[in-house]
């Protein structure tokens, strides 16, 4: 296999990683921080890369890693971030304020959501769903038969639907109490 500069690394998967370290519960304040942990432990290990596995499947296997490390310290405090940034997705130059508003708002609902489900659910459910692994890729990541990876993609997709639910019977009783 040909050798793989650390700056294509970087400059090819940063947004990869990260979308991957929010989707898995990192904090907005917090994300910056933990994408130069990912990278450092990326620039340390690349000469061991064997390409046996994708690249993105490598790093969000070290972002799962550097994620958990981060949340069971005890120096970490939950912090709610005053502004959303969504790094990784383009924005469009002609939206206006409103599109781009709603963007943010969908964008914040979505880790609600993800936060509340048990993580090996949100990590299967994002892999799946939002980087579409497939079930193969996501077992050999996470360690775990493939049945295993269906339950879990299963139940996080019934959470997700129920969290769903829940928001819109909110915004139709919000809706329906503003015209009474």
């Amino acid at each position: 296999m040909a050798e793989i500069s650390f700056r294509h690394v970087y400059d090819e998967h940063f947004r990869f990683v990260w979308r991957s370290l929010r989707r898995l519960g990192a904090r907005e304040s917090d994300v910056a921080d933990l994408v130069q942990e990912v990278f450092v432990v990326v620039h340390r290990k690349l000469g061991e890369f064997e390409g046996q596995s994708r690249m993105t499947t490598w790093l969000f296997a070290i972002s799962m890693r550097v994620a958990r490390d981060h949340r069971q310290s005890a120096a970490v405090r939950r912090e709610i971030a005053t502004e959303e940034v969504v790094l990784g997705e383009q924005q469009d130059p002609r939206a206006n304020a409103a599109e781009v508003t709603e963007r943010r708002e969908q964008q914040a609902l979505l880790e609600r959501i993800l936060d509340e489900m048990p993580e090996e659910q949100r990590v299967v459910f994002a892999l799946f769903e939002l980087e579409e692994m497939s079930g193969i890729e996501i077992a050999e990541l996470v360690g775990c038969p493939i049945g295993t990876v269906h339950s879990r993609l299963r139940l996080a997709r019934e959470s997700f639907r129920r969290a769903t639910d829940r928001l819109e019977a909110h915004e139709r009783f919000r809706t329906a109490e503003g015209t009474s």
